[in-house]
């Protein structure tokens, strides 16, 4: 039996309804997949962005693949499906399709001038290529009520989520009105970490984008915002991207108030599962989440390297950084938030 050809193009929006409908019937899709995420990636970093779409004769979409291009003399030239997210990849219905996609990212990197192509699977995702797994994705399953996990709670976190509210601190739930509050702590917090901020452009574009799948979170002491969220729902599972708390006000434990009232949130709207994001195991980040019952799920970052050259080490981490990480500490707020977009672009 014949098999049927592979066609592997570059996507344009003329076919963005096929990629979408490809994606929606995905069994392991995410909402990174989805295709207006390019115009994101394009509008607020200005990346060139190569949406590989398969097809197989006579032209039914078999395979995705979407990659962004980065390079910077500081960061190095890489391809990375995708920037700024946890996970993304390729999705395709057959060993064949993934061959062939992979094919295509190998010449692109080779067309460009890449060092690496950086495919950000989950760990069920099986390839023959170097991989990274030492961030884990941090999965809370959702009971049907907030009062059954309310229940399933130790009292020492229970009596941590009410610290805030008897201190007088609320967390309100909405939409873009919440974007200036959330990016005054965001934007803080990045600064205290020692990382580049993201433009607020990132966010306003997001929800542009997926109103629907937006929500922004602000809990507020004596009426102002000292901590701050937004969260993406996709199918069954809704995703914390980013979370921020001002330190000086710890001591209330604000992100506290403000995770429960997300987590109750997704009961509500139906989720079966809340996503902390990644984390190293043991970390600070790691334990902050496990109190909360979430489970490890292990990620696999696989790698198209050339002949003999060894997988990247672009992140906090890699002592290379250090000394960066601690000037931009230093740092004014209003110098950071100008410096952070025109640095984080270049950052995977």
């Amino acid at each position: 039996m014949k098999l049927p050809k592979i066609n592997v193009s570059r996507a344009n929006d003329a076919d963005a309804a096929d990629w979408d409908a490809f994606v929606s019937s995905a069994a392991d899709a995410e909402t990174y997949h989805q295709f207006a995420w390019k115009h994101v990636l394009e509008r607020v970093f200005g990346h060139e962005c190569h949406y590989l779409l398969a097809r197989e004769e006579p032209g039914s979409v078999c395979g995705v693949l979407p990659l962004a291009h980065l390079n910077s003399r500081v960061f190095g030239n890489f391809l990375v499906s995708i920037p700024c997210f946890n996970y993304c990849g390729i999705l395709a219905e057959s060993d064949s399709v993934v061959e062939a996609l992979l094919k295509a990212a190998s010449q692109l990197a080779d067309k460009s001038g890449a060092s690496h192509v950086e495919l950000r699977h989950r760990s069920h995702v099986k390839l023959d290529l170097p991989y990274r797994d030492d961030k884990v994705s941090m999965q809370l399953p959702l009971p049907g009520l907030a009062e059954e996990l309310w229940g399933a709670f130790p009292s020492k976190l229970r009596a941590q989520i009410r610290r805030p509210t008897k201190e007088g601190a609320v967390c309100e739930r909405g939409g873009i009105e919440l974007l200036e509050e959330f990016y005054q702590v965001f934007s803080r917090n990045m600064r205290d970490l020692g990382t580049p901020v993201f433009p607020r452009q990132m966010f306003s574009e997001i929800y542009e984008h997926f109103p629907e799948q937006t929500d922004f979170y602000v809990v507020r002491l004596d009426r102002k915002p000292v901590a701050a969220a937004y969260t993406v729902g996709y199918r069954d599972t809704l995703e914390i991207p980013s979370a921020s708390a001002l330190r000086e006000h710890s001591r209330s434990a604000p992100n506290m108030l403000l995770y429960w009232t997300i987590l109750e949130s997704a009961i509500e709207k139906g989720f079966k599962v809340f996503d902390f994001g990644r984390a190293s195991m043991g970390s600070g980040p790691y334990r902050f989440k496990k109190q909360w019952g979430a489970e490890e799920q292990s990620l696999a970052w696989h790698y198209i390297l050339g002949e003999g050259d060894e997988l990247p080490r672009i992140n906090p981490e890699n002592p290379k950084y250090r000394f960066a990480i601690n000037v931009w500490r230093r740092l004014p707020v209003p110098v950071a938030n100008v410096l952070g977009p025109r640095v984080v672009k270049h950052l995977p």
